[in-house]
């Protein structure tokens, strides 16, 4: 999807309106938040928060090399 979003003013800022295509992609809504990053190629705007991805990735990773300890820990 190739969309061209307008920079309109709003109060003292500046924003855009997201069309409702693009909103059922990214499964958000009105009053939802969007994270933005950073990313070699641009910007990259996504419902899920990357930082916390990243702490669950770290934390599955960990769970899967010391699930032996983690059981032992759990009895």
């Amino acid at each position: 999807m190739n969309a061209s979003l307008k920079i309109t003013r709003i109060g003292n800022s500046a924003g855009v309106v997201l069309p409702k295509e693009l909103l059922a992609k990214l499964r958000a809504g009105v009053g939802d938040t969007l994270y933005v990053s950073e990313t070699p190629d641009g910007i990259r705007i996504t419902a899920s928060d990357p930082t916390f991805e990243a702490k669950m990735a770290l934390a599955e990773q960990i769970m899967r090399e010391d699930r032996d300890i983690l059981r032992v820990l759990a009895k």
